[in-house]
């Protein structure tokens, strides 16, 4: 067995406790599916994760990507390509797949559930395999000719890249400079180079189709100006995918990473060995909205990743403070003759345990809870629902995803380190476990596919501020007519109703401090320092919700509970202690944001 631990029973929980996916299998788009089914491919999943993609997870790190800088190409690690073979092999690739093109219809939030198990035992294996998701793109928006691109990255399993990001264009993604002109064929010639490429090269397939944002020729400045394109490492017939020629898009170097050091992160140049053969995708100049297909599926994954790495980490921690002897129980540490006791029983290391607990625990539920709107929104569109509630779906959706992205990767990098790792003593940072590991990898979650930061202005201006706070509005009043309805837990109830209560004031003063700008400009500094803040009160938020509903549906089962017991109390204690130990700190960030004078704008440079 690896080093991986899935938590199968509280997915299982997740899914058809507090979710109720029951509802939506048997009907609709799902009629083809039951629980049993469900839980079946679940449990096959784990079988896999915590064995097979577990066991490359250290050479996949030790040994990394071997790169050949005179061919561009890169080289993965013997063992990993078993572990890569395996999941492909069993055909998990089909859940990412367009149905239209042999995938599986299951529903979002299986989708994800599967793929958190995949993702917390060897994440680059679920990156690497992301061409099938990516078809999904090209399926939707190529034209009739594009979309045979489509068919053959999921017939003979390609791989695929996103380029966005170049040397001096990070996150201002309008900035770029790379450029496509169009030829007599209709094709058209890109050249530029792009930086952080994951998954840019490796020996796993024999293809790889980049989506590559360009301006074209005379194209407008801005992101408005980008298009999209689909440029093949090597050129193939759109009939058989017979391959042919290299293609002139090329790896000049590998980026030397802290971790994830399996993940080829490359610099990219293309037309400079010869033309970079592209096609402009769906033939319209409309990339950056296609290309936010690519980028939602994206943040969705690396917020899974974040929190599946977590999960293990808790699960490592939890089992090492049950063995791990030393010090004597706290009431008894006077007598220099008492024995010694596992550490868990000490306070501050249950405290820790009881941290990881809820957390991991809570954005598990998000995650899932957020796939379980795209559940509604798939069903929706399938069975012609209105449009007010279609767009409401899809506006939630929206809203979530940043609190995934961002609030998920930012706690779990933090709790990695702080609690997990930590638990272990002085041995967490050894290699003799995995969490020195865990935490190198993770960090890269709260970077890439934007920076926490660009998740916090994504979420307050372009999915609060955008929508006129519709969405936002949605899940504040499903959360206080759960707080308001009684029930169990009524202090922790009321609670939640006060962190409602804060969270929404922090963003009417946000809101009035935007509007304020309008007259005067620099009033936007005040939004800017505290968007961040606003994304973490509402993650912390949500987790509260969720874990109250959850807490709820345990204490209901408790009577008849049996073997489960514990189970079930462990669910009510983690809710009590997130709301005790974290809610109140919502209070406090809603007095900083109300008394912002945004002063730190006005000092000078030279005194940082």
């Amino acid at each position: 067995m690896g080093h991986y631990i899935a938590n199968l029973r509280d997915i299982e929980f997740c899914l058809f406790d507090l979710l109720q996916r029951d509802e939506i299998l048997g009907k609709s788009i799902y009629k083809d599916l039951d629980r049993q089914t469900i839980m079946g491919m679940l449990e096959e999943v784990k079988r896999m994760a915590e064995n097979d993609l577990a066991a490359s997870f250290v050479d996949g790190d030790q040994i990394a990507v071997k790169f050949d800088p005179a061919t561009g190409d890169a080289k993965l690690p013997e063992s990993f390509k078993k572990s890569y073979k395996t999941f492909m092999d069993n055909e998990w690739w089909r859940i990412d797949a367009p149905v239209e093109l042999g995938g599986t219809a299951i529903p979002q939030s299986v989708r994800w559930a599967i793929a958190e198990m995949v993702l917390g035992s060897n994440p680059a294996i679920h990156i690497y395999a992301s061409g099938t998701a990516f078809a999904h793109v090209a399926h939707v928006f190529g034209t009739p000719e594009q979309k045979k691109i489509a068919k053959l990255m999921v017939d003979k399993q390609w791989g695929a890249t996103m380029m966005l990001t170049e040397p001096d264009a990070g996150s201002d993604v309008g900035a770029g400079r790379s450029k496509a002109v169009k030829q007599a064929d209709g094709t058209w010639h890109i050249t530029g180079t792009k930086r952080f490429i994951t998954s840019g090269d490796s020996d796993l397939t024999e293809n790889i189709i980049h989506f590559v944002l360009a301006r074209p020729e005379g194209g407008v400045a801005g992101t408005k100006g980008l298009d999209l394109y689909m440029i093949p490492k090597f050129m193939f017939d759109f009939d058989t995918g017979k391959l042919g020629k290299r293609n002139g898009v090329y790896v000049t170097k590998l980026e030397h990473k802290m971790g994830l050091n399996v993940s080829t992160t490359c610099e990219m140049n293309l037309g400079e060995k010869e033309p970079a053969v592209g096609y402009l995708l769906g033939e319209v100049h409309d990339g950056i909205a296609q290309m936010f297909k690519v980028i939602e599926y994206a943040r969705m994954m690396v917020g899974t990743k974040a929190i599946a790495t977590l999960s293990t980490g808790y699960q490592q921690a939890l089992s090492y403070a049950k063995t791990r002897v030393q010090g004597p129980d706290l009431t008894v540490a006077k007598d220099k003759n008492s024995p010694r006791v596992e550490i868990i029983k000490h306070p501050d290391v249950r405290r820790s345990l009881m941290v990881q607990k809820s957390y991991s625990e809570g954005m598990r539920a998000l995650v899932l809870y957020t796939a379980s709107i795209q559940d509604a929104f798939a069903i929706a569109q399938a069975d012609g629902a209105d449009k007010e509630k279609i767009d409401d779906l899809h506006l939630v959706n929206d809203l979530l995803l940043p609190i995934v992205k961002g609030y998920g990767s930012e706690k779990s990098w933090t709790l990695l380190g702080t609690e997990s790792l930590q638990t272990f003593g002085g041995s967490g940072f050894t290699t003799d476990w995995p969490l020195e590991q865990y935490v190198r990898d993770a960090k890269i979650d709260t970077l890439y596919e934007g920076t926490t930061a660009i998740q916090g202005l994504d979420f307050f201006f372009r999915k609060i501020v955008r929508d006129r706070g519709r969405s936002i509005t949605i899940i504040g009043k499903e959360i206080a007519a759960f707080a308001g309805a009684g029930g169990n837990l009524p202090d922790e109830k009321k609670a939640l109703l006060k962190a409602l209560e804060d969270v929404q004031a922090m963003i009417g003063h946000m809101v009035g401090m935007a509007m304020s700008s309008q007259e005067d400009p620099k009033e936007i500094y005040k939004v800017g320092l505290n968007t961040s803040r606003l994304l973490m009160a509402t993650g912390d938020l949500i987790i509260a919700w969720l874990l109250l509903r959850q807490a709820d549906i345990a204490q209901s089962k408790l009577a008849n509970a049996g073997r489960e017991t514990e189970f079930y109390n462990g669910k009510i204690a983690s809710a009590k202690f997130f709301v005790r130990s974290v809610l109140p700190h919502i209070s406090v960030e809603r007095a900083v944001v109300e008394s912002e004078t945004g002063e730190i704008m006005n000092i000078s440079e030279s005194a940082f």
